[in-house]
């Protein structure tokens, strides 16, 4: 029986490599690092935390959007390097369509490629498919991200399509956004095996 999604809880999810628990306001000290001297990382988001000012908005941001039960950010450590690598979300969340999103996901550089994301991708999916019964994961993307897109394929989401001129962007631009998604029985068939495979 599923269960259902409070904001309220303290949900953690870990495996060997990674443990991702909830975002708390104290995380500034592990994020700020980031936020200093790895400014690209948020190119193509709608939201910049790049500078102390941007981490510590981007932070209270996440925090009021889980307070008014909308969002759930979770910090995102890894076991191996014994280092905050990052943070990751589920967002627009739709208990009564069984519906949400996963993303606002971000890695430091020296985390990308590692292996890193698809431990987090496989226990956020298997929490949300497995414990909260969801019936549908949306992924968005800006169009031109083409490192994001690619890691969203991989781990088996399809192509939906494209919204054109979609989403401001923190630097006055719009952006195109590509929509990918995988349901509940396409993750117990093939994608829960296909992203287990690969975890080292």
């Amino acid at each position: 029986m599923a269960t259902k999604f409070d904001s309220n809880a303290e949900y953690i999810l870990e495996d060997e490599q990674v443990l991702l628990r909830p975002l708390k306001e104290t995380d500034l000290q592990f994020l700020l690092p980031f936020a200093l001297n790895e400014t690209d990382t948020w190119k193509f988001s709608l939201k910049n935390a790049a500078g102390e000012d941007g981490m510590r908005a981007y932070i209270h941001d996440a925090l009021a959007a889980r307070e008014a039960g909308k969002e759930y950010a979770f910090i995102v450590y890894d076991k191996q390097t014994q280092q905050y690598a990052g943070c990751t979300r589920f967002y627009d969340i739709q208990q009564d369509h069984q519906t949400l999103q996963l993303g606002y996901t971000w890695y430091g550089e020296n985390f990308r490629g590692t292996g890193l994301n698809k431990h987090c991708k496989f226990l956020l999916l298997q929490f949300a498919f497995e414990t909260l019964g969801i019936a549908r994961v949306e992924f968005r993307a800006d169009a031109r991200n083409e490192r994001s897109i690619a890691a969203m394929k991989s781990i088996g989401c399809t192509v939906e399509g494209i919204l054109r001129d979609h989403l401001a962007l923190h630097t006055g631009a719009r952006r195109d956004s590509i929509i990918l998604s995988i349901l509940k029985d396409e993750w117990f068939a093939t994608i829960k095996e296909r992203i287990g495979s690969k975890l080292k």
